[in-house]
């Protein structure tokens, strides 16, 4: 997929210069790619993956989101789905690319960042084929970058089948038998129910989560977060460092699990073989599958700029790094609770679009002010 600013700015050497790249194409990058437009910027949006959506499709067949379809919008695109309803992955996929054809924004697919790095006037960002140049970065990679299995994987048995719930599917491409699955948060317990109810399934949790229901008094949970402003609560407030310091549970909760037959263990601590080790001191023996519901971990490696990055951690102030001209969108709690979610990211972009209009305005001037002094 193309755009019209493709081209824009090609020099000879074959490089592009452009007022803006954005890096990564999901949700964050789009809603980013629509005010860049909006301002008539030159931009191009590089996605690693195959086709817009990609990640979506990747996810297993049953992941519903749990954000009602008239909080799923980006800007300037209703999502199609009646509200109160709660699209599945491949909608949310197609959602995608049909806001970048909508606005026929500039996408460039298999176009993974391979390097960022520093210029006298601005970035160079490198991928296998091209390298781009632009006076301003937005780093639009999302949370969910590298899939995060504990050590103790290593010390299982070869003959036991271990996947991350970023690599499960559905019940049927898991070899018959117990399941043992491992993590907490919403994807453990929604991978843990679909599997109970065809085979014997222990969920492991090393944290226990807030558990809130989908909808409560005939309303979903979202319209009560919203009126009540809990997601815009942002996270340098008091409410919102405490909120920020545990995920929940949305739809499902653990009485709802023991009635289907999921028993729960507490932390996994230990492995051998084909057993493991709770940390209730108790054993599950001859353990056959075990899926890996224990998140993610950012990977920005290829960010070759100091003091951005610090302990795998990005240093920003709502998106907005001490680099100027260097932004992040879509962090986990950049600014508030809707930050990383599909709905509510346009917030952050608008927030971010509105400093780079800026940066953008006084590189002209001082590029103006350098001309005449010439």
């Amino acid at each position: 997929m193309t755009g019209p600013h493709d081209e824009a700015g090609k020099d000879p050497a074959g490089e592009q210069r452009l007022d803006v790249v954005v890096v990564g194409g999901s949700q964050a990058g789009l809603a980013m790619a629509w005010h860049l437009a909006q301002q008539g910027l030159r931009f191009v949006v590089l996605e690693a993956g195959p086709e817009l959506g990609h990640v979506w499709r990747s996810r297993w067949d049953s992941l519903k989101l749990f954000t009602p379809a008239q909080y799923d919008a980006l800007p300037g695109l209703a999502f199609p789905a009646p509200a109160d309803t709660y699209p599945t992955k491949d909608p949310v996929a197609d959602y995608l690319q049909a806001y970048a054809t909508a606005f026929d924004l500039p996408i460039r697919l298999n176009a993974r960042v391979i390097r960022l790095s520093k210029t006298d006037d601005g970035f160079e960002v490198q991928t296998a084929d091209n390298i781009f140049q632009a006076r301003q970065v937005v780093v639009a990679t999302g949370p969910f970058q590298v899939p995060f299995v504990p050590p103790m994987a290593s010390k299982l048995d070869p003959s036991v089948t271990q996947l991350h719930s970023a690599d499960y599917r559905n019940p049927q491409a898991l070899p018959d038998g117990p399941v043992l699955v491992v993590g907490g948060g919403n994807s453990g317990f929604q991978i843990a129910e679909e599997l109970a109810a065809t085979r014997t399934v222990d969920l492991s949790i090393a944290t226990k989560y807030p558990m809130l229901p989908q909808r409560l008094a005939g309303r979903d949970l979202f319209w009560w977060l919203s009126r009540l402003g809990l997601l815009r609560v942002t996270v340098t407030s008091r409410v919102g460092r405490r909120m920020s310091r545990r995920d929940v549970v949305i739809g499902t909760n653990r009485k709802r699990l023991e009635r289907a037959g999921v028993r729960f263990r507490p932390r996994l601590v230990d492995a051998e073989g084909r057993t493991v080790r709770f940390a209730d001191h108790r054993l599950l023996e001859d353990v056959g599958v075990v899926v890996w519901a224990t998140g993610y971990r950012p990977d920005y490696g290829w960010i070759q700029i100091p003091a951005v990055v610090r302990e795998g951690h990005v240093v920003h102030r709502q998106g907005v790094t001490a680099v100027p001209g260097l932004y992040f969108l879509g962090l986990s709690w950049q600014h508030t609770r809707g930050s990383a979610l599909l709905g509510f990211v346009q917030e952050d972009a608008a927030y971010v679009a509105d400093r780079i209009a800026r940066q953008h305005v006084a590189t002209a001037a001082q590029a103006g002010g350098a001309r005449q002094s010439h």
